[in-house]
């Protein structure tokens, strides 16, 4: 008998073959393609309170070309925590259906987190940060793996884009993050933005992916917002006690008086006070949000009929300007008088005689916060001066000032302020 001829004897440690394999890791199902293109089915019937509202924002968000699309992490998966393919092909039907009618769709989707505590065998959300950052490692790769299998249902490639608040915060990042989205779209793939959990610290968060889809609208120039997580829509408190009111429209902040929002949920992070705070800042900007839950869907891409509609701001602030304001990283700060925050108001430039005092030590080009005479931060922009120049110009009028500091301290170009505090800061000296 030759040596080949020898068969492995099970019981003998030498030829014993280890097992691997047994813990239940989630593994990528086949691809099957997709015979249609059509809008699932919303869950709920016509007599819902969450059905069938018709506006000029719900227009204006029904036939938007470029549409951000948030998915909660309670959304992708199932009551384990593991990902769940069935729930991302619904989701990936309607995407690729509202796509078919030619509106680009950038996908902003939570899950690295939840999807990574199958595999780590968790049975609740980590809090401390290195358990959430190896969550979210081998979390990240499992919901890729099931996005990029499911649009390839229909074809369609995936890109995935890794954000972090630095990458938000410095402009240099922040166009080549853009960038980098606008490219993904003109190639016909689908970009699908998280952030990078696996680097990012507890300081220095989006703070939920709600306010990160927000951010993503204003940084790709889109047309609408829509919000998906596990909720119908905006009560004006808890929808489970039997007088909740239903809010389908917000104009204004008027109309989130006496409204009760609660916090996040086993899965994630971002709960309705979130959201609610995530679509006023993009509607402040003048992007439409419509918020609802995922199983809506279909209704939500299709006719913007369903959930809550938060209506776009008359002047819709340019993609510059927003990130001035709500994403870049303040240098330091310019406390100014009441004269200034008026001619702020009045859209002028901030000049050096209305600064009255300088905290931090900043370059010039770097973004300053603006201070009011009444303590409240009133704006931010983006300075001519270093902090010592200026602190040398400050509280001169024009003609004191040497010829090289005849620019404004703040042009106006690069000068962003919050509307609603401007005039209450200064009026309150005059």
């Amino acid at each position: 008998m030759s040596d080949t001829d020898v068969q492995p004897d099970p019981s003998d440690p030498f030829f014993a073959n280890p097992v691997f394999g047994t813990d239940n890791i989630h593994q990528p199902g086949p691809v099957i393609p997709a015979t249609a293109k059509e809008f699932p089915d919303p869950d709920l019937s016509l007599d819902d309170p969450e059905y069938g509202h018709r506006s000029t924002a719900r227009r204006t968000i029904r036939d938007a070309k470029r549409v951000v699309v948030k998915i909660g992490s309670s959304s992708l998966t199932d009551e384990t925590g593991s990902v769940s393919p069935e729930r991302i092909d619904l989701i990936a039907d309607a995407l690729e259906a509202r796509m078919d009618r030619g509106t680009d769709i950038i996908v902003v989707s939570s899950g690295s987190i939840a999807c990574g505590m199958g595999p780590l065998g968790l049975s609740q959300r980590p809090t401390d940060l290195a358990t959430k950052q190896a969550a979210a490692a081998a979390g990240q790769v499992l919901l890729a793996q099931e996005w990029a299998r499911s649009f390839a249902r229909y074809g369609r490639p995936i890109g995935q884009v890794l954000l972090t608040v630095a990458d938000a915060s410095r402009r240099d990042r922040a166009r080549n993050s853009q960038r980098t989205i606008d490219r993904l779209r003109q190639l016909g793939i689908v970009p699908i933005v998280n952030e990078n959990d696996t680097v990012t610290t507890s300081s220095a968060t989006f703070g939920d992916n709600d306010r990160l889809a927000s951010l993503v609208s204003h940084l790709t120039y889109a047309d609408a917002c829509v919000l998906l997580s596990d909720v119908a829509g905006l009560y004006d408190r808890n929808p489970a006690e039997p007088d909740a009111k239903f809010i389908a429209e917000v104009r204004s902040h008027r109309d989130l008086r006496g409204v009760i929002a609660g916090d996040g949920g086993r899965l994630g992070t971002g709960g309705m006070s979130a959201k609610v705070s995530a679509a006023r800042l993009a509607s402040q900007g003048g992007i439409p949000v419509l918020l609802t839950s995922t199983d809506n869907i279909g209704a939500a891409l299709d006719q913007a009929m369903v959930g809550t509609c938060f209506w776009p701001a008359e002047d819709r602030l340019s993609a510059w300007k927003f990130w001035i304001l709500y994403a870049a990283e303040a240098g330091g700060v310019l406390h100014i008088d009441g004269g200034a925050a008026q001619a702020m108001e009045h859209h002028n430039s901030l000049l050096p005689v209305g600064i009255t005092k300088i905290t931090g030590d900043f370059t010039s080009r770097e973004v300053v916060d603006i201070v009011g005479p009444g303590g409240h931060l009133i704006g931010r922009g983006e300075v001519n001066y270093d902090a010592a120049t200026l602190a040398g110009l400050m509280g001169k009028s024009s003609d004191e000032l040497p010829d090289f500091a005849q620019r404004p301290a703040v042009h106006v170009d690069n000068l962003s302020t919050y509307a609603n505090r401007l005039s209450r800061d200064y009026g309150a000296t005059r």
